[in-house]
């Protein structure tokens, strides 16, 4: 069984005991975590809609947190002296899928 899951605003395949990594949740580390499918499949039943997800819930548990790769950026001005660096480094949460339900 396998479901498509929503955070973020993104979306992302998942099966129980999967760990992924997905935006940050401001959630504390082991503490559980209930994402909403947007999809569930289970052998040849496929449930989509709102209506048919109404009581599906996917668990996860927050195992911690990682960085992602470092971003680094340069914009001038020609002719002005205007420089500038910048470099970003995005944080986002580890989570393992707990549980898939139908509900």
């Amino acid at each position: 069984m396998y479901a498509v899951i929503k955070t973020g605003g993104k979306q992302y395949r998942v099966e129980n005991g999967q760990r992924l990594d997905v935006e940050l949740l401001g959630v504390g580390e082991s503490e559980e975590v209930e994402l909403t499918p947007v999809l569930l499949v289970d052998g040849d039943t496929v449930l989509a809609g709102p209506q048919a997800l109404k009581g599906a819930k996917v668990t996860a548990r927050v195992v911690g947190e990682a960085k992602g790769p470092k971003v680094t950026g340069f914009t001038y001005k020609p002719k002005t002296n205007q420089r500038r660096r910048w470099g970003h480094r995005q944080r986002y949460s580890t989570i393992e899928i707990t549980g898939i339900s139908k509900g």
